[in-house]
């Protein structure tokens, strides 16, 4: 059976989002079970079962629209992206169209307007959040961010996640306040909270009702896939639509 993380948070009920979890695909070896990367060098006819499945077991209203991702600030509005188009982030007001994000420790952020009327969805590892993903999608929406709610969904853990020093100065070169959310450890690296990033990024651009965060992809191997744990992995997916 597949399962997956309703996301918790206080958006309308007109607003579906969550993620999935790991179990109750066809995929095998390191992609068991339900990967849904079509990126990975996973069987193609089994990534297909899998979304087919993915779709059916989430009661997804229509086809999804996959992203290609590369951790670029880019963003497309109610649409699929062009074919071979680096996209990271979608927004949609439209009823029924179903925005989705691949990840494998790398940081889901779902956006929902107040009221209903607007959803968005970002893929945000450390270089698209520290090149501005976030704000890029709030720019880019309808909405003002204080009449927004954000929902975190799963990402690798401080504990889990060390970085060089290279990109802890990247933060702090963009939001010197980003120093608090490195500790350094010791063998002279850093671990970075990407969660804690996320929301001072999101809170700085106004939008200050912000969930999640509370889960880890490198710790919990029974739920998630985790590109840091294990390298070659397969991708959960988060989704997020409004009907």
């Amino acid at each position: 059976m597949i399962s997956w993380i309703d996301a918790q948070w206080p958006a309308p009920p007109n607003v579906c989002a969550g993620t999935t979890l790991r179990r109750g695909g066809v995929s095998e070896g390191v992609y068991a079970s339900l990967n849904l990367g079509d990126h990975v060098d996973d069987d193609a006819a089994s990534v297909d079962e899998n979304r087919r499945r993915f779709a059916e077991a989430c009661g997804l209203p229509a086809k999804p629209v996959w992203l290609q991702q590369s951790h670029s600030i880019n963003v497309v509005i109610d649409g699929p992206p062009l074919p071979d188009s680096d996209v990271d982030a979608f927004i949609t007001g439209n009823s029924n169209t179903v925005g989705v994000v691949l990840t494998a420790d790398c940081l889901p952020v779902v956006f929902a307007a107040a009221d209903g009327s607007e959803v968005a969805i970002a893929h945000a590892g450390w270089r698209g959040l520290c090149g501005g993903i976030l704000e890029a999608t709030l720019g880019a929406m309808a909405t003002a961010p204080a009449s927004l709610l954000a929902w975190l969904g799963p990402a690798i853990s401080q504990p889990a996640f060390e970085v060089g020093a290279e990109v802890r100065q990247q933060f702090v070169d963009r939001q010197p306040a980003a120093a608090r959310h490195f500790t350094q450890n010791e063998r002279g690296r850093h671990q970075a909270d990407l969660y804690g990033l996320a929301a001072q990024r999101l809170e700085k651009a106004g939008l200050t009702a912000v969930f999640g965060g509370d889960r880890c992809t490198w710790s919990e191997s029974a739920d998630f896939f985790s590109y840091r744990r294990d390298g070659q992995c397969g991708r959960m997916a988060t989704f997020v639509y409004r009907l």
